[in-house]
């Protein structure tokens, strides 16, 4: 193991502990279930803009995207900018008018605004059971990514890691609550932007400039700096459909779409969009091109997802490696913490209180339940994280796209369309989640566009077909009160 490395690493970790115990004294006031699942409400702009990104930045963003830009070079940088403007499309899409809504209904889940929109226990059903399926699969990515970077910057071996970075998690989402997720989200933004920044420089000073590192890149396939990337990889069809997948359809990913019910005021949507976009902008470009660049360093990598681990210990200063480490620690601890927060309140609010509402006064059993279901999802993550395939970025979009699938069309249309009614929507999720999950498991790209492309097509087809026979609810959401 490498000492020097760890120790920094070591006092981020008790710093972020620090940080969920004073979320824990917090915690002691007000409702328990919109303090945990929520923070109250109370999030302000950087906070905001802080959270999102870090939730929405995760091991894809800093160990998977790097990793495809050494295998396929500098196309893939300027692919990556194509999620420049998934803040903005969140906050501004659900931002406002979710936020609102969501205070009118005491909303505390993102299940809790389908109920109250459609008034469909069935949709709920199955919006949770979809919702805790592809989260299961999106955190085991993140978990590898964590795992993979203490086991080539720290020398700690895979499995070890695993239990330590899993365990670790674990514990402080279940403790803290939503206010220390939001918190360490808030300190890990930071973390994220110093170590991307100090990152970049060392490794275009470690390659002898930006000039040169192009030139190398040039010498080792002349793909590798063309617009269409190795392999020609990147064509019209693909990059429309990544725009879909990890841009447009982010509206639809629950964990992003829950920070739009937890602000304070519109000052701090306003604030988010414009922090939230630079911070999102300096990120992507960063990681990406030190992703690109390091093939100019590391020609001979055998498996891409440890580029950024091995730049880190290659062009960085011990010390400052162990620093750099807590900020791809700190973009996948982030997204982590939010799924797994997401997760135990599908089944603490949506599905055990779906079950049995009386127990919604008994906060003593409610405080304990959501904790330990929290843990207990933590650790099922690290089971199903035991054996990693070799690239993580393919796994984290197939979720990604199964809860763009299942989610999309019925919270823009149920915000936005008043005679939305709950078969149209049970349509567009049954249709989504059923044609993405076969078009995804045979691999079969239709005029080689990624599976979210139809699935979203059919998915609000079919939501306008099962509209026309469905029933409009009595009092929808967006009628005023």
């Amino acid at each position: 193991m490498k000492t020097e490395v760890l120790l920094p690493l070591i006092a981020y970790l008790l710093l972020v502990f620090g940080l969920s115990v004073y979320a824990y004294t917090r915690r002691q006031q007000g409702s328990f279930l919109t303090e945990y699942f929520l923070g109250n409400r109370s999030m302000g702009g950087f906070v905001l803009a802080m959270t999102l990104t870090a939730t929405y930045i995760s091991a894809s963003s800093f160990i998977g995207g790097p990793g495809a830009a050494y295998k396929f070079g500098l196309g893939w940088v300027l692919l990556a900018m194509i999620q420049l403007p998934a803040v903005w499309l969140s906050l501004g899409v659900l931002g406002k008018k979710f936020a609102i809504l969501a205070r009118r209904y005491n909303a505390v889940t993102l299940n809790d605004m389908l109920f109250a929109r459609y008034q469909s226990r069935l949709l709920v059903w199955l919006a949770s059971l979809s919702l805790l399926v592809a989260f299961l699969g999106a955190m085991t990515v993140q978990f590898i990514g964590g795992a993979r970077l203490l086991e080539t910057a720290a020398g700690i071996p895979y499995d070890t890691g695993l239990l330590i970075f899993g365990v670790s998690i674990a514990l402080y989402t279940a403790f803290g609550g939503f206010r220390a997720s939001v918190l360490n989200d808030a300190m890990q933004g930071l973390v994220m932007l110093l170590g991307t920044i100090l990152l970049l420089v060392a490794v275009i000073h470690a390659a002898g400039g930006l000039h040169t590192a192009v030139d190398k890149l040039q010498q080792i396939d002349p793909k590798l700096v063309s617009v269409h990337g190795g392999d020609d990889v990147l064509s019209l069809p693909f990059m429309a459909s990544f725009w879909i997948l990890v841009c447009f359809g982010v509206i639809g990913l629950p964990h992003t779409a829950v920070r739009c019910i937890s602000y304070k005021d519109s000052k701090a949507v306003h604030r988010g969009i414009v922090l939230g976009t630079v911070v999102v902008a300096i990120l992507m470009f960063g990681m990406h091109l030190a992703g690109a660049l390091g093939r100019a360093i590391l020609p001979d990598l055998k498996i891409p997802d440890q580029v950024i681990p091995t730049l880190m210990i290659t062009v960085l200063p011990p010390y400052a490696a162990g620093i750099f480490l807590a900020a791809p620690m700190a973009a996948i601890m982030s997204t982590i913490n939010a799924q797994l927060l997401q997760s135990s309140a599908t089944i603490v609010k949506d599905l055990y209180l779906g079950v049995k509402p009386e127990q919604i006064t008994n906060e003593r059993r409610l405080k304990r339940f959501s904790s330990w279901a929290t843990f207990i999802l933590g650790l099922l993550v690290v089971l199903a994280a035991w054996r990693p395939p070799e690239m993580i970025i393919w796994l984290n979009l197939l979720a990604f796209g199964g809860l763009e699938a299942v989610f999309l069309w019925p919270l823009v249309l149920g915000l936005y369309w008043e005679r939305a009614n709950a078969t149209g929507a049970l349509s567009s999720m049954i249709v989504g989640a059923v044609c993405y999950t076969l078009l995804a498991s045979i691999d079969l790209h239709i005029a080689g566009l990624h599976p979210i492309v139809p699935s979203l097509s059919l998915g609000l087809l079919a939501f306008y077909i099962g509209n026309k026979f469905g029933v409009q609810p009595r009092e929808t959401a967006l009628k005023p009160s």
